[in-house]
């Protein structure tokens, strides 16, 4: 395979994305990596370090090429070391590509199997959920309603887009409310019959 078989986690702030890609990816056979933890392990005396550092440091959004290349060589990092296998393992991301110009980029290193969408309905409910967690994890910041909804109108006006860029045959929606186990039931009924038609080892046999 010459690209990364990949399942994209898709969903505005607060849907569950990586709460969803972090179970998933505790299951054999699944690889999650989200777009923080590109960001988080960065060396920043690398050279696309020391770029990331010149955005962060000056509050601004680090350009797509760049962010597209850190991921990719986080990607390949982790094939180097074994944590992901690509001719096994079914990649799945949350938080790339975060606009359209990313996805073209990306389109060189994933072929994109499906499109999990945790849909959230009620966006004000899905305001105060974003609130109470900010709250509970002691990030003060992030508890502010204007910050909460100034990520909302970033998603709506810069990644929401990328649903119309990928085929509607791929994209599955997924009601994200309701308790983390119940939405992870059905994101199982979706990712799973693609992990078994596209991987044709499916793991089976293993010890309760």
């Amino acid at each position: 395979m010459d690209r990364y078989q990949t399942i994209l986690l898709f969903g505005a702030p607060g849907a569950g994305k990586g709460t969803q890609g972090a179970i998933l990816g505790r299951i054999p056979g699944f690889f999650h990596l989200s777009c923080g933890e590109v960001f988080r392990s960065l060396d920043i005396h690398s050279e696309l370090g020391e770029i990331f550092y010149e955005y962060s440091s000056k509050g601004q959004l680090v350009p797509d090429d760049v962010t597209v290349k850190m991921w990719a060589e986080n990607m390949h990092a982790q094939t180097v070391l074994s944590l992901y296998k690509p001719h096994d393992d079914l990649l799945l991301l949350d938080g790339i590509p975060r606009n359209v110009h990313q996805a073209e980029l990306m389109e060189e290193y994933i072929e994109v199997l499906g499109v999990v969408h945790l849909v959230c309905p009620d966006k004000e409910a899905m305001i105060k959920r974003l609130r109470r967690r900010a709250l509970k994890e002691n990030r003060i910041d992030d508890a502010q309603e204007d910050v909460i909804r100034n990520r909302w109108e970033v998603y709506e006006n810069e990644t929401a887009p990328v649903l119309d860029y990928y085929s509607k045959d791929l994209i599955i929606e997924v009601d994200a409310v309701g308790s983390p186990a119940s939405v992870l039931q059905h994101v199982l009924e979706v990712v799973v019959p693609i992990q078994d038609s596209h991987f044709n080892n499916p793991i089976s046999g293993e010890e309760d």
